[in-house]
């Protein structure tokens, strides 16, 4: 093979230790799969420190993040580097050598392997190193060795030895496959993109899937029937919950139409015990089914964790629960053929169900905010609480509707946030599937409504409406690919129609490529070296669905980066971000944003000018929130706390230019504030809606909320308003932002008025 000029370097440092060959980390990136297969048993062959080890952890560091590919030579080359390994490292990664016989284009030379293999699984054997035991098994079905594979997996629980007996009916490619989905080892390439079509094309394992999630079904029924003892976190063991996980990924991902039943008395079960006891049969169980939902998420298993999240009695699983439903909901977006199937909880035209109670009726419909809510009416009369004979008389009927209001809302909640989710995408809908699933749907209609949807109505020719049209296909409307003339038309009709959108659709931020990122091309500094509560950071990060380690002061915990996909899984965004040790608390740097394009399965950095721009606005949208939330200059004590440190750029972010999100927020209030009884007392400038009080004028700025007193700029500190609710409409779900100035503002208007000591002292100076 013709090696490029990057992977000639390497190969050299690599086979040539002593001599001086200068190479550096860029040399990995111009690798390709080829060069990577070819250079990997030289790596695995490099012991010790110096240049070559730097050599070796650059094509290791390549092969863990994108799939390299092998010929026959380089395939035998590897094994023949893992077996030449072990006297010293008394150990091998069975893992790699199991996904290099997937990696083969042309096929792996099985004949070849034979006797490299039977080695490896000797040793292997000999040192009980079975810590991947599929990967055991594929190595083991290349040399012939399935009696002591047998003898010695170790897995003797009747779920895991049902998994094992139907690997060791597959040949060493499928048992490989199998491996691909286990447990990897660090060395292991990501896993190959098609492995779940090629898992969901082999009947053996489809059957096997819907056995095991039947058998663990009817195992929690024995057991919640008494007829198994109870035993907390007991029911299952480590290799069955392993294997239980495995098989409900892959009916995720067909779909199963059996599924949903068996999923949510599977989850319901695993909950909650039998006993009045706090415990579970399985937690483990219960996070290992969740996280395959989040991994191939539904509707339905969706609803069926939040269902289990009510039922269980462990206040920590509530939590983690509650952690795994929000990275599930917005997975739903690249799996647009499932994402809006919801069952009609017998809800008729426009989300309302009524229900005849004697002389009484119990109605559950939705608001004009969009949240469903229970009342009772006893004639044409609304009642102000449950009439007291049904409380008495019919207990379970009320409690009954009472869940049913949390159901619909919950999956109200699932449908708004998968919408969302989806908003970075190109993805449009037939207009026939569209209107079955959504625009007529009794509960679903409620959120449609409320949103603007385009429709194809000629071929490239896209018009819009508020709760829809008729046309080829359906999408929802994004304002960064319209005019501004349109934005403020929408604008304009929303908040004059007083319609509360489930999110911010027609006041969404548009982020465009600026020229400083097209000087910068492949990274963006729009918002680095802003300083951040970590903390508050790594949460936003995991409720946003963005991907990232926690930072911290150990080794290696220093620099991370947290990366979304979006697109239909298309592209990836990376937000860099570095921990800072500091006193007095843990804060972060904010650093660069990058973007990657999936080609051919591996992931490749994309010049921004190249980024579709749904996507890289929707990328930047979530930088900016997390900045603008997690800054210290949203924290307005920061200063009246004696940190000198970070007290520049507190002053400076607290007060400086606008961010597109406050930019936003000052288009929402120059169209609230005509509404205001203080309008005559507002005015919107650049930066700050300055307010005229009684005693002195307020400039509280757009962005932090922070206010400035005038004459002479002097800083304000009033960490919120309360008492002072703004009660005024907002067009969109606020980030607690603008409704804060808005509070901030009706008190200052009034600041003759206020009683707080502590803000009239620095009022009055």
């Amino acid at each position: 093979m013709r090696l490029s000029p990057a992977a000639q370097r390497l190969h050299r440092r690599l086979t040539e230790p002593g001599a001086d060959h200068p190479f550096s980390w860029e040399d990995g990136a111009e690798l390709s799969a080829a060069e990577l297969g070819a250079l990997l048993p030289l790596a695995y062959r490099v012991t010790g420190g110096g240049p070559a080890f730097s050599a070796r952890s650059i094509v290791e560091d390549e092969v863990r993040q994108r799939q390299p590919s092998f010929s026959p030579e380089s395939c035998v080359a590897l094994y023949e580097a893992l077996v030449d390994g072990l006297p010293h490292r008394k150990w091998a990664d069975l893992c790699l050598a199991a996904a290099a016989l997937l990696r083969c284009p042309g096929g792996a030379p099985t004949a070849a392997l034979a006797e490299l293999s039977r080695t490896l699984v000797e040793f292997m054997a000999r040192e009980r190193r079975l810590e991947h035991p599929d990967a055991f098994l594929a190595v083991a079905g290349l040399a012939g060795m399935d009696e002591v594979a047998v003898i010695v997996d170790g897995r003797q629980e009747s779920l895991a030895a049902a998994e094992r007996d139907l690997v060791m009916s597959l040949d060493s490619a499928g048992r490989a496959l199998l491996a691909e989905i286990g447990p990897r080892s660090f060395g292991s390439p990501p896993e190959l993109p098609d492995v779940w079509e090629r898992l969901a094309a082999m009947p053996a394992y489809v059957d096997f899937a819907r056995s095991t999630l039947e058998a663990a079904d009817d195992r929690l029924a024995a057991i919640h029937a008494g007829e198994i003892p109870y035993r907390a976190d007991k029911a299952f063991g480590a290799a069955e919950t392993a294997a239980i996980g495995r098989a409900a990924r892959l009916a995720l991902f067909r779909d199963e139409p059996w599924l949903p039943d068996l999923l949510d008395r599977l989850i319901s079960r695993v909950a909650v015990a039998p006993t009045t006891a706090k415990t579970l049969p399985s937690q483990a169980l219960l996070y290992e089914v969740a996280r395959a939902v989040e991994r191939f998420p539904t509707p339905e298993a969706i609803t069926a964790l939040r269902t289990a999240r009510t039922v269980t009695r462990h206040a920590g699983v509530v939590k983690q629960l509650d952690r795994m439903i929000r990275k599930a909901e917005p997975g739903l977006a690249d799996r647009v053929e499932v994402a809006f199937r919801m069952p009609d909880l017998g809800f008729g035209p426009g989300g309302r169900l009524e229900v005849a109670m004697g002389e009484h009726r119990a109605v559950v419909a939705a608001g004009e905010d969009g949240e469903f809510a229970l009342s009772w009416w006893h004639g044409d009369r609304r009642l102000k609480a449950v009439p007291a004979a049904l409380r008495k008389e019919r207990p379970d009927e009320v409690k009954r509707l009472r869940e049913l209001v949390k159901q619909v809302q919950r999956q109200v909640r699932t449908l708004v946030r998968a919408l969302e989710a989806g908003f970075a995408g190109e993805a449009a809908q037939p207009y026939d599937t569209w209107r079955e699933q959504i625009a007529a749907h009794p509960i679903a209609s409620t959120v449609a409504a409320r949103l603007i949807w385009e429709a194809e109505v000629a071929p490239g020719e896209w018009r819009a409406a508020l709760g829809g049209l008729e046309g080829r296909r359906v999408r929802l409307w994004h304002p960064a690919r319209a005019t501004l003339a349109e934005v403020t038309g929408w604008r304009e009709s929303v908040a004059e129609g007083r319609v509360r959108q489930p999110f911010k659709q027609a006041f969404r931020e548009v982020y465009l490529l600026t020229p400083a990122e097209e000087r910068t091309a492949v990274y963006s500094n729009r918002f680095a070296g802003h300083i951040v509560d970590y903390r508050r950071l790594y949460a936003m990060f995991k409720a946003r669905g963005w991907r990232a380690d926690l930072l911290g002061p150990w080794d290696g915990g220093d620099a991370g980066q947290a990366t979304r996909v979006l697109a239909e899984g298309q592209w990836r965004a990376s937000f860099f971000h570095d921990y800072l040790y500091d006193d007095p608390g843990e804060h972060a740097t904010t650093d660069q944003v990058r973007f990657h394009r999936r080609t051919g399965g591996e992931w490749q950095e994309a010049p921004l000018a190249e980024v579709p721009a749904l996507v890289f606005s929707e990328a930047m949208r979530d930088v900016d929130l997390f900045v603008a939330v997690t800054s210290i200059a949203a924290d307005p004590e920061w200063a009246d706390r004696g940190h000198d440190r970070h007290l520049g750029y507190w002053h400076a972010a607290s007060f400086g230019e606008l961010p597109p999100s406050a930019e936003v927020r000052r288009d929402a209030l120059a169209r609230l504030l005509p509404r205001l009884a203080i309008a005559d007392r507002c005015t919107l400038t650049d930066r700050y809606l300055v307010v005229r009080g009684d005693l002195r004028t307020y400039k509280i700025h757009l962005g932090s909320a922070n206010i400035l007193m005038e004459p002479g700029d002097v800083y304000l500190c009033i960490v919120s308003a309360p008492g002072r609710d703004a009660k005024v409409f907002l067009p969109f779900e606020d980030d607690g932002r603008l409704a804060l100035i808005l509070s901030k503002a009706l008190l200052l208007a009034e600041d003759s008025r206020i009683t707080d000591e502590t803000i009239v002292r620095q009022i009055k100076g």
